[in-house]
């Protein structure tokens, strides 16, 4: 008898039918298929360090596993996704050694049809938004990552985070503001440095 695939060994372990009954009809392995990049995404900008991503995508993706049958289907499963990786984000953000860079270690997969100049471009716009990203309250850069970055609707944002909705617009609209200060001093630094 042939060993069994990862996939299989997913679903064999998922809640019988009658447990499972309200669950949606995707395995673990489809919801990792589909949701993963995103994931990753979402991860890399909530400030889990670069070296730690890997792990953090996993530690969601065992949450997903153990609590996919409990998943009743009353939130998109995007935002319930959002919300075990800023559950996960956080943890791992705690668990960084003071004085450590979560930007030390940037590696870019670069595109083959990229050249060499436009991939090191996009690597430094990349790691500029982060930088500017850590300067934000952890409050406000979760809202700004799922609403700026990931395009969630505020209802969903605000379930994520479990704050009322005003408060939602209010962090986005104190995130957006500093964003936006962030970009302008390396605007004028980026200036200075290039004036004779």
């Amino acid at each position: 008898m042939a060993a069994p695939t990862h996939p299989t060994m997913l679903t064999a372990t998922l809640p019988s039918a009658p447990a499972a009954a309200a669950a949606p009809a995707l395995t673990v392995a489809e919801v990792y298929d589909r949701h993963a990049a995103m994931v990753f995404r979402a991860l890399r900008a909530l400030g889990v360090p670069p070296a730690n991503l890997d792990d953090a995508v996993q530690d969601v993706f065992i949450v997903v596993h153990r609590r996919l049958g409990e998943f009743e289907g009353r939130a998109a499963l995007t935002t319930w996704l959002f919300a075990i990786a800023r559950r996960v984000a956080a943890d791992h953000r705690r668990r960084r050694p003071a004085g450590t860079q979560p930007l030390a270690a940037i590696a870019e997969v670069a595109d083959a049809g990229v050249s060499p100049e436009r991939a090191v471009a996009q690597a430094q716009a990349a790691r500029a938004v982060l930088a500017i990203l850590d300067t934000l309250d952890p409050e406000q850069r979760e809202v700004f990552v799922l609403m700026e970055l990931e395009q969630l609707a505020a209802p969903a944002v605000a379930e994520i985070v479990g704050a009322p909705l005003n408060t939602v617009y209010s962090r986005l609209r104190l995130a957006r503001q500093r964003f936006e200060q962030g970009v302008a001093r390396r605007a004028a630094a980026r200036a200075r440095e290039e004036s004779p």
